[in-house]
């Protein structure tokens, strides 16, 4: 087959699992921030049980393509020997606040856009213009000369199991253990209550984290070249990155509003990121219209179109130095098991947990 031909097949396959991504997520209410929102506020756990339940068949998902030889997550932008601690507490933190200001993560922005709410078209246009910023301009040199200078060096990895081989166990084994301790532990821990296992729920957390598998298998396995035709260089076709991507919803936005703005530029061209984001907005726009619940929704006032536009800055600033979102690094970096993605993850909540109780400490001032 050709490249080209190639191409479009991936292409149009990363559309396809970011379409039933987003109709998932329009039907369950999957979302991040509702996640944490509801803990804080209600002391409902069950959503957060849906993230952790597709965190963990992620894990079991992602482990089992890569044990079987179908992918290698040692190829994703995940583990590598740089461990930029800095940089994952800073844009986690900066990312959990947006998305509390912006009223959902980058995922939860695609599937609004699909069910009319306009405010999402906005925070969609700033987060992509201040995550290009922060990957290529102004911000990026202070993303590079300084957060990226805080940095530890693990030769062997920094995913779970190189750790565990550095403390002496073997290689087969220590990477089973991590897989079904971590993976198995999550699932475990999301099932144990009975009020979980609703459908909406079940679906949420098993169609999401099965999304991303499907996705690595798309990138990783039917878009890897041993040797590209050109370069004569090993490739996986259609990423930006030039290594194997899943979902993730920062950097796609960034490229989408680069590829429009310079659509005439033959260099720039359709990638697996952007058809990912776009196959989200087609899934939330499929299920709103299936079930009658298509509006267009717009700013309320100016309060909530300054917290909109904060929020979408700082997580497209957040999301591009923390290398991801709630689903690049809290379910695809997740699953590859690297040490940043689960700091990421803890950041992102700790910081969106603590602006919704800022938020509740004002409303309850102004009271």
């Amino acid at each position: 087959m050709e490249v080209s031909s190639a191409a479009a097949t991936i292409l149009w396959l990363a559309f396809a699992v970011a379409f039933v991504f987003g109709a998932i997520g329009q039907k369950t209410h999957f979302c991040t921030m509702g996640a944490v929102s509801d803990i804080v506020n209600m002391g409902d756990w069950n959503r957060m049980r849906m993230w952790l339940l597709a965190i963990g068949v992620a894990i079991l998902g992602a482990g089992a393509l890569h044990a079987s030889g179908q992918i290698d997550l040692g190829k994703s932008i995940y583990r590598t020997p740089v461990f930029t601690w800095l940089s994952y507490i800073v844009g986690g933190g900066c990312f959990g606040v947006g998305m509390v200001l912006a009223s959902g993560c980058g995922s939860k922005t695609l599937i609004r856009i699909g069910s009319g709410n306009l405010k999402s078209v906005v925070v969609f246009i700033v987060l992509g213009l201040v995550a290009y910023m922060t990957m290529r301009g102004v911000l990026g040199v202070f993303r590079v000369n300084v957060l990226e200078k805080a940095v530890i060096t693990l030769p062997g990895g920094q995913d779970v199991p190189a750790l565990l081989v550095a403390a002496g166990i073997e290689p087969k084994t220590a990477f089973m253990l991590a897989v079904f301790g971590i993976g198995g532990g999550l699932t475990a821990a999301a099932l144990l209550k009975r009020d979980f296992w609703t459908f909406d729920n079940l679906i949420g957390g098993l169609g999401t984290g099965l999304a991303v598998v499907a996705a690595w298998y798309v990138s990783g396995h039917l878009g890897y070249l041993a040797e590209h035709p050109e370069t004569l260089e090993e490739a996986f076709i259609a990423t930006n990155s030039g290594r194997m991507e899943s979902l993730s919803f920062v950097a796609p936005a960034a490229f989408s509003l680069d590829l429009l703005m310079l659509w005439s530029d033959t260099s720039r061209k359709m990638s697996f990121a952007i058809a990912s984001a776009l196959g989200v907005i087609g899934g939330s726009f499929a299920w709103t219209l299936l079930t009658r619940n298509f509006r267009w929704e717009g700013f309320v006032s100016v309060e909530d179109t300054a917290n909109h536009l904060v929020g979408a800055a700082l997580m497209g600033f957040g999301g591009v130095v923390a290398m991801g979102c709630t689903v690049g690094q809290g379910i695809s970096g997740f699953s590859t098991l690297a040490l940043g993605s689960i700091v990421t993850f803890l950041s992102i909540v700790l910081a969106a947990a603590g602006m919704l109780k800022f938020q509740y400490w004002r409303l309850m001032r102004e009271d």
